[in-house]
């Protein structure tokens, strides 16, 4: 993972509002979960893997990984919105507030990729990359979720730490002159509501801490339906 290994802090939850995010603190940035049972472990060796192909695939162009990754992240939200939504009238009990983060957090996600797919403008080869990714890994994660949600939010939380560093490589490229720091899309100065004169770095910097913020509430989740505060 690289950077030291401590237990995370939750921020503002629930009622995060992303659109309005800003850079963390460096140390913010190496928060990792540090895996206390079998399953935290394959959940982590998993996420590790797809890094490891990732890595091979993309090398160093971040924005067309950034497209790929996006396409995977803006499952898990949707995918436990609904579970959530689904145990709680059949249970007949409250959400706890998890339903409105998860279905807010794929729709965060979505306006990642929206965005990204203007910047990346991905080959005709990597939106049917795009098409698989997906169809596979949201019947994987949907099955994952419904067996063991715990495992599924803690898979999430670790995909989420490894798009912080993926995006803190994107910017390092950017700061070093390696990646043009082109204009921000206009579908990304909207929704974040960034300077009508943002660049590809103001992008970079907001998303990331999307991404941290979904890191820690996937994490937290986990946590709590570990202590059997949720299920």
């Amino acid at each position: 993972m690289g950077g030291r290994k401590i237990t995370y802090p939750i921020f503002n939850l629930p009622g995060h509002n992303m659109k309005h995010s800003k850079e963390f603190e460096p140390d913010l940035l190496q928060v990792h979960h540090v895996p206390h049972s079998m399953n935290d472990r394959a959940a982590l060796r998993v996420v590790k893997t797809m890094r490891f192909f990732a890595d091979r695939f993309f090398a160093n162009r971040y924005g067309h990984r950034a497209v790929v990754l996006e396409t995977v992240a803006a499952v898990p939200g949707m995918v436990g919105g609904l579970l959530q939504h689904l145990r709680a009238i059949r249970h007949i009990r409250d959400d706890q507030g998890w339903i409105k983060e998860l279905i807010e957090e794929a729709d965060n996600e979505r306006m990642h990729l929206m965005t990204f797919i203007q910047i990346a403008q991905p080959s005709r080869f990597e939106r049917t990359l795009i098409m698989v990714a997906q169809a596979v890994f949201y019947n994987l994660y949907f099955f994952l979720y419904l067996l063991a949600p715990k495992t599924a939010h803690r898979v999430v939380g670790y995909l989420e730490e490894e798009a912080v560093i993926s995006y803190s490589h994107y910017l390092e490229e950017i700061d070093a002159g390696r990646v043009e720091n082109v204009a921000a899309p206009q579908i990304a100065i909207n929704y974040w509501k960034l300077p009508s004169d943002a660049r590809l770095r103001d992008v970079v910097v907001v998303v990331r801490a999307d991404e941290a913020h979904h890191r820690d509430t996937n994490h937290h989740f986990a946590n709590q339906i570990a202590k059997g505060v949720h299920s």
